[in-house]
């Protein structure tokens, strides 16, 4: 499936609580006071409601601008500035997001044994090539929509990351395909975080992983957050796939910033162009 349910992960109830609160803190704020931290070329800042389009999917013909807004947090390394985009007049929300980005850098550090030794590698494979990783929080405000043909809150797609976490959302809302294309929702358990392959990962593990097209709607009438974490390699990684004995790679080499670079530029290259 390329999903899996994390429990057992340390990651105290209270923080992932908080940090919900801080994305409907933020989101609720007005707009002028968001678009004062408007995202940035490298993804960081606010980028408001249909901002961005699902580009590079091809689940997603209509192309049809995404049902949502987002605040992004992108830490370079050795830097918490955000590029100085956080919000003036929220006390306390930068220390929270900060908490919760430290919290989850710290579960996939913690599962990158497991997967090192489900590709049969030592546990400590994926260790140096992920100790300054590329990552990005994602504070996501899906508001209340009556979803016309081909309009999702966010269109079907696949993740850049080598992996994706996902605290449990108190109003659902995620739906999986599955590999014959039927689409069903994610389950809902308490206190856990729903882990996804991302395309690096798939082909770093030579498509035996799975990175798994998901999507996401709200038809509760009322507001829904998320607020997932994408955990990439090292820049400079070089990801070459990880085979069986007389298995063939099933795709070319590349790093890290290569792959991003490519994606980025199919699903917002229009925020480097000045078009947001």
């Amino acid at each position: 499936m390329g999903f899996l349910f994390v429990t057992g992960h340390g990651v105290p109830r209270d923080l992932v609580q908080a940090t919900f609160a801080a994305a409907a803190r933020f989101h609720a704020q007005p707009e002028d006071a968001k678009l004062a931290v408007k995202v940035n070329a490298v993804m960081q800042g606010y980028l408001p409601l249909r901002g961005s389009t699902t580009r590079h999917s091809p689940l997603s013909p209509a192309r049809r601008p995404n049902e949502n807004e987002a605040f992004f947090v992108k830490r370079m390394p050795g830097d918490d500035s955000n590029d100085g985009r956080w919000p003036a007049d929220l006390p306390g929300f930068r220390e929270t997001v900060l908490a919760y980005h430290d919290a989850m850098d710290r579960l996939a550090q913690a599962m990158l044994p497991l997967y090192a030794r489900a590709l049969g590698v030592d546990p400590g494979f994926f260790g140096p090539l992920c100790d300054k990783p590329l990552v990005n929080l994602r504070l996501s405000h899906y508001p209340p929509c009556d979803y016309g043909e081909d309009q999702f809150g966010i269109a079907p797609h696949t993740d850049s990351s080598f992996i994706t976490l996902l605290a449990q959302n108190d109003v659902p809302g995620l739906q999986i395909r599955t590999t014959d294309g039927t689409w069903f929702d994610a389950p809902v358990i308490p206190d856990s975080f729903i882990v996804n392959t991302g395309d690096v990962l798939h082909r770093w593990s030579n498509g035996r992983f799975l990175s798994t097209p998901h999507r996401a709607f709200n038809t509760s009438g009322g507001s829904r957050y998320a607020i997932p974490y994408f955990f990439h390699p090292n820049p400079e990684t070089r990801i070459e796939p990880i085979t069986a004995p007389g298995e063939a790679a099933r795709f070319e080499p590349m790093t890290t910033e290569g792959y991003m670079a490519w994606f980025f530029g199919q699903n917002y290259d229009h925020l480097r162009k000045g078009k947001a």
